[in-house]
């Protein structure tokens, strides 16, 4: 009979040891998977920006070698960013949730006119600032009120507006250029802090409040879910149609702060001013990474798009090309970007690895 004793006994069992993994292998998911999607983005935003900037290094040196022209340049290209900019923050938000504003360009138009007529301006720079945020607001508001009560399609809603609005704004300045005769609302476009542009640092700060709006608020989630699934919002206890009216007014509070950045920088308003801002800002919208069917996008990703635009703007000027040509190409940049929201892969390397079908 075998001992039981003298059996040699069995090692302890060690623990599970995760699989290691190597650093090049980490380094590259990061890059991966849909939640990095907007991040890839960017980066090839980014990207794009450096590829304009080597354009205009080739076909400009001698400007490009002088240190002071390129940083003067620099915040020439933020400045003309920084209205458009501002409305393309309501507008991703708008598209985000979604709608559509094709009023954006008329909304600043009436803004600007009524805040620069003659009994606004006599009660100085906060009746002006004051009247062109309500009234940019209060048109958001009547946006909103008829596609979420009236049950109009965004596109028809905003489209009577953009015309209603140019008319209205028209008839209160009797088709006249009314001149902003209050100083500091003048100065704002040309006052600098610790050197940067004010212009420029309203853009950063509507851009900063509307990320934090955005992805830090319940007014951020909500507007997402409301885009992506509206019912699914609906049942979920989110009140769609009292949301959706708040993303006009927002939009609209954005073109109210536009219209006194426009007037500052023109010293005057006029019914035709912000023409065709409606389509830069969806376009900049878009390629920054917002769907068109809502449910996605990014602030960040968006102010890219301005930026993008902006330096292409600058490009073709400083290159005395005709802005017909900048037109054509800022029209293939968008259909471009619509395409690649229908066409696109998940990730880079998902294209690169797929094996063949036999």
């Amino acid at each position: 009979m075998t001992d039981q004793s003298t059996k040699p006994s069995l090692p302890a069992q060690s623990p599970p040891v995760a699989p290691a993994v190597s650093k090049d292998k980490s380094r590259a998911n990061w890059l991966k998977g849909d939640g990095a999607e907007s991040l890839r983005r960017n980066l090839g935003l980014v990207g794009v920006l450096v590829i304009l900037v080597i354009i205009g290094i080739a076909t400009r040196p001698e400007l490009y070698g002088d240190a002071t022209w390129v940083k003067n340049n620099v915040f020439t290209i933020l400045t003309q960013a920084s209205a458009i900019g501002v409305v393309t923050v309501g507008m991703t938000f708008v598209i985000i949730g979604g709608g559509i504003d094709l009023s954006v360009g008329a909304i600043i138009a009436i803004a600007g006119v009524w805040s620069t007529t003659l009994s606004t301006q006599s009660y100085g720079t906060f009746g002006m600032i004051f009247t062109a945020i309500v009234v940019g607001v209060v048109v958001g508001l009547v946006n909103g009120a008829l596609i979420s009560y009236g049950r109009l399609v965004p596109f028809i809603a905003t489209l009577a507006m953009m015309v209603a609005a140019r008319g209205l704004a028209a008839q209160i300045s009797g088709k006249q250029t009314q001149v902003s005769a209050n100083s500091t609302i003048n100065s704002i476009a040309s006052t600098k802090i610790l050197g940067i542009p004010m212009l420029v640092i309203i853009l950063a700060v509507v851009v900063a409040a509307g990320w934090v709006l955005l992805n830090r608020t319940t007014f951020g989630r909500r507007t997402v879910a409301v885009g992506g699934n509206p019912e699914a919002a609906r049942l979920a206890g989110i009140n769609v149609r009292w949301h959706t009216v708040l993303l006009y007014a927002l939009s609209g509070l954005c073109c109210g702060i536009a219209a006194i950045m426009l007037t500052s920088q023109a010293t005057s308003a006029q019914a035709a001013m912000a023409n065709l801002y409606e389509l830069d800002a969806i376009a900049a919208a878009i390629i920054g990474g917002t769907l068109l069917s809502g449910g996605r996008g990014t602030i960040i990703g968006a102010l890219f798009g301005v930026l993008v635009f902006s330096t292409i703007t600058n490009l073709f000027a400083i290159n005395n090309l005709s802005t017909e040509v900048q037109n054509m190409v800022k029209g293939g940049i968008i259909v471009a970007a619509v395409l690649i929201q229908q066409f696109r892969y998940r990730s880079l390397t998902q294209l690169l690895g797929r094996k063949p079908t036999s």
